[in-house]
């Protein structure tokens, strides 16, 4: 798979070269742009791990380094750009990986926009839970927040109007989802054995997904409307290898090839924020409808100390019930956000997502600040509480932790 993955990546990189390469015939010189960030993280968990196999230490050390070069070429609207990420951790050999979160040519025409190569694309305006950003991989190694993405390959064509906004998505090459390994924590028992993977088509990672989006912005309401076709990117859990006793030792992901249509809605009034992400997916058996929605009410300036305070929630449903495929399936969540507005930046999100039908909760606490205008600092608490044992995170209830994280940006 490694193999694979920098084979696709050096064939890229020298189509983007060669593109560049006749570009600059055109215009002798380039605006180059470099930025990135390194960054150091500790993490610390309370409780003692709770499944065999697991590093037991209560204190877990990992760093990152992310790099972003960009080379505009403003005359004849190409550009050039590549980022690459690498993490390393001492306790988990899964979450020590690499990965190409984008590298790809984009060339800009008067109403139309060519990307070709690995990039990062967002869909999605609910707070709790993306559940319309559907393109790029989860990254899950990295968080369970499920707000980091894998790059994904591929080849985009946006038509630009006052109508709206056309996308087609040619994606000719799947990434399959990272889990924690055996050793990790925030994993589920058995571990997930990623060197297992099966696949529904032939093709296997190789089959040619394709997706189409319309998207407008129009005075208060965001609109955006997809579809997809091709290898799903929430894969089934099934038995993966056996023991000598009988026992499950792993599970294996199952990528199936579905239809999913999907919708992302905002409006906004004055103070309000309202949201609504909605799905219906087909290809895993009953047709699948999954929704979040949800509202954000912001008092700007509180008592003239130029502190806003937003308030969110959120209502979370799944179609597939209890049935353990769904971490949200009648779910509600619950949320504070305090932006400082100062020149340090200082923000501070507090939340949690109830199971109405189990009682399990969630916590989440997120702040951030910089120190000086290269560092900043992060902090981030996920808890589990009451957690009932049918429910998806019932493996999670021992792993909560506080992690600290301290970047370094350039």
């Amino acid at each position: 798979m490694d193999r694979i993955r920098t084979a696709i990546c050096y064939c890229l990189m020298r189509a983007a070269v060669c593109v560049l390469a006749g570009a600059a015939v055109i215009e002798s010189a380039a605006e180059i742009e470099l930025s990135g960030f390194i960054e150091s993280e500790t993490s610390y968990f309370p409780h003692s791990s709770g499944l065999d196999g697991q590093d037991d230490g209560r204190f877990s050390f990992s760093f990152a380094l992310q790099p972003e070069i960009v080379f505009e070429f403003e005359e004849s609207g190409w550009r050039l750009a590549a980022t690459p990420f690498f993490r390393w951790d001492e306790a988990d050999p899964q979450r020590t990986h690499f990965d190409i979160r984008e590298l790809y040519v984009q060339k800009r025409f008067e109403n139309l926009e060519l990307n070709v190569g690995i990039r990062k694309v967002f869909w999605g305006v609910a707070e709790s839970f993306h559940l319309v950003d559907f393109i790029n991989q989860i990254d899950l190694v990295e968080n369970i927040d499920i707000e980091d993405r894998l790059g994904q390959p591929m080849v985009q064509l946006a038509y630009i109007t006052e109508l709206g906004t056309f996308e087609m998505f040619g994606l000719p090459y799947f990434r399959e989802r990272t889990f924690p390994g055996r050793s990790g924590r925030l994993r589920t028992d058995p571990y997930i054995d990623v060197d297992d993977a099966e696949y529904e088509s032939s093709a296997e990672e190789w089959h040619f997904d394709v997706a189409a989006r319309y998207s407008i912005s129009k005075g208060p309401i965001d609109l955006g409307l997809y579809h997809f076709y091709g290898t799903n990117r929430e894969p089934t859990l099934v038995p993966g290898r056996i023991g000598s006793s009988g026992e499950l030792l792993s599970l294996a992901p199952r990528y199936e090839i579905i239809h999913q249509t999907g919708l992302d809605f905002q409006y906004t009034k004055e103070n309000w924020l309202w949201k609504l992400e909605a799905l219906a997916r087909s290809g895993q058996g009953d047709t699948i409808w999954a929704g979040v929605g949800g509202l954000e009410y912001t008092f700007y300036d509180i008592a003239q100390s130029g502190i806003d305070v937003g308030l969110l929630a959120e209502y979370l449903y799944d179609s597939r019930g209890d049935s353990g495929a769904s971490v949200f399936q009648d779910d509600i969540f619950g949320g504070i956000r305090l932006a400082f507005n100062d020149t340090q930046d200082s923000q501070v999100l507090v939340g949690a997502i109830v199971d109405r039908d189990l009682g399990s909760t969630f916590f989440n606490l997120e702040a951030s600040r910089r120190i000086t205008d290269h560092w900043k600092a992060a902090a981030e608490i996920r808890a589990f509480w009451n957690i009932d044992e049918r429910d998806p995170l019932s493996n999670l209830e021992d792993d909560s932790y506080f992690r600290l994280v301290l970047s370094r940006y350039f």
